[in-house]
């Protein structure tokens, strides 16, 4: 091997890196696979040694750099990969071109690692696909709440066993491994302990315990007890996890269970422990496709939720004004903002026509998903008004941007429509066309909710909302009432204008929300 090569642990001295995060980076494709060699000198010493090549250094201080920006990874991943495809076109000697003169024989990559990160294979020539995948796998959203699971998972796995419920809390994976007449088996045991060890990074027992209120006190303090014994597992790029099942003739196998993370939930797949995972690795490595196909094939759900709509108020007009490439300049500047506040609370994408958005926030474990709405909408309005100001000194206009969004909370069935290039969440029902309806509503940055939306606040988060209703008082004075609603047809005229598509809303009750508090 060329002395210019370098081992990981040269690179961890030399960058600061921690070993997970090194792991990670490769994982994402933001670096090579190590060349994996058999060490000259046999001992004691390690059996395998990775090789990366001196130009990593120069691309983990990009990587750092960026992300001491603000940059987030995914955006990371895109500027790397736009990087790799300029760079393509530049005839140089890469590190692989040079490689079958300093690698020895045996020579291969990046084999997994640990007992609780493992490096994942992201190569694009797979034999593996979810839809055929010969393990039991399913996938939980971060409440711990079914999504989807496979034939082999509804067999095998005790509790999983028939239809899925239609509730969100019906399908708690502790609820339903607990939900059974007599004696808890090894293997009920087993899947509990996995799935608490899993939870345990992100939810409180209060959280776990809220679906099983109904369940025999017996039952709950054998949970309870299995919570504190249980590690917390060690989130990575996927978590490995042994665990052991008793077969039907009374054989004791041992398995793995490998836990690969999204944004949308944990894919945990459960596979004997035969030490031959390549094939799973690599599947699980294409993360975009594996997610896309899970998402394709999630059951609708009937589910609480909060929704947000929101609409670029007058943007025929700005679009009228402004050049075509500032028009979509400007509008993917609007997304890009939006987008990183969506995730900090949790938004899930929706489907929506036009130039305007739809988010859904759903229950969390470990904060309130209604307070996360009202929170997102406040900060993308201050965010607007900031973006308002850089594009007014920019066009030396007078315009401002606006956008005016609505907020409703109910129970609906969400399900998701696939396309050719991406899957997409939609809902039926009320709430959504209710809360399109207000987003219409709305003027000049107004965030109005219905009484509803607001009465799902705990006590504590709504005391820290300032809402309220405009009114004249008897010398035409307008004056804000504090805490109250009003119908949406004493807002505003629904028989005449722009108002006339409310005439479906004109009895709900609604209110202004205006600010947060401390």
């Amino acid at each position: 091997m060329s002395d210019n090569w370098l081992t990981s642990k040269d690179i961890l001295e030399r960058t600061g890196l921690s070993r997970a995060t090194l792991n990670n980076y490769i994982a994402r494709g933001f670096l090579p696979k190590p060349l994996v060699t058999r060490p000259e000198i046999t001992g004691s010493g390690p059996r395998q040694i990775g090789h990366f090549p001196p130009d990593v250094l120069t691309r983990i201080e990009q990587i750092q750099e960026w992300k001491r920006g603000g940059i987030s990874m995914e955006e990371i991943g895109l500027r790397l990969a736009a990087s790799n495809a300029n760079s393509a076109n530049t005839p140089r000697e890469s590190p692989t071109q040079s490689q079958p003169q300093s690698a020895p024989p045996g020579a291969r990559g990046a084999t997994p690692i640990g007992s609780r990160s493992v490096n994942l294979d992201s190569s694009n020539s797979l034999t593996l696909t979810i839809e055929h995948m010969p393990h039991m796998a399913y996938m939980v959203n971060y409440r711990f709440e079914v999504l989807w699971l496979n034939d082999m998972a509804r067999d095998g796995i005790p509790g999983l066993r028939g239809s899925l419920p239609p509730n969100t809390d019906d399908r708690s994976i502790f609820k339903l491994l607990m939900d059974h007449t007599g004696e808890f088996s090894t293997n009920h045991t087993a899947m509990l302990r996995l799935n608490l060890a899993l939870a345990k990074e992100r939810m409180k027992l209060e959280g776990i315990v809220q679906p099983l209120r109904a369940m025999p006190t017996n039952r709950l303090q054998i949970l309870e007890e299995l919570y504190q014994e249980v590690a917390p597992a060690r989130a990575g790029v996927v978590s490995e996890i042994p665990l052991r099942f008793t077969e039907a003739n009374g054989e004791v196998k041992d398995y793995a269970a490998y836990a690969t993370y999204f944004r949308e939930g944990i894919l945990i797949v459960v596979a004997q422990q035969d030490g031959n995972a390549n094939e799973l690795l690599k599947l699980l490595g294409r993360r975009d496709m594996v997610i896309r196909t899970l998402l394709s094939k999630r059951l609708p759900v009937l589910t609480d939720m909060a929704v947000l709509v929101a609409d670029l108020q007058e943007s025929v007009k700005i679009c009228s004004e402004l050049p075509p490439d500032e028009y979509f300049e400007l509008v993917n500047k609007i997304w890009a903002t939006a987008g990183d506040i969506f995730r900090k609370y949790y938004g899930t994408y929706g489907k929506h026509v036009g130039d305007g958005m739809v988010y859904y926030f759903f229950p969390q474990p470990d904060s309130n998903y209604v307070m996360n709405a009202v929170v997102c909408a406040q900060e993308i309005k201050s965010a607007m008004a900031r973006l308002s100001k850089e594009w007014q000194l920019r066009k030396n206009w007078v315009n401002e941007l606006y956008l005016n969004t609505g907020l409703n909370e109910g129970q609906e069935w969400l399900g998701t429509f696939q396309t050719a290039t991406s899957v997409e969440f939609v809902v039926l029902g009320e709430t959504i066309n209710q809360t399109a309806r207000l987003s219409e509503m709305a003027r000049f940055g107004q965030v109005w909710a219905t009484k509803n939306f607001m009465s799902k606040l705990p006590p504590e988060h709504r005391d820290r909302v300032d809402f309220g209703i405009e009114r004249v008082g008897a010398n035409g004075q307008r004056m804000l009432v504090q805490s109250s609603y009003s119908r949406v047809s004493n807002v505003v005229d629904v028989e005449s204008g722009r108002y006339a598509k409310l005439q479906d809303i004109a009895g709900l009750a609604v209110t202004e929300i205006r600010n947060i508090k401390g």
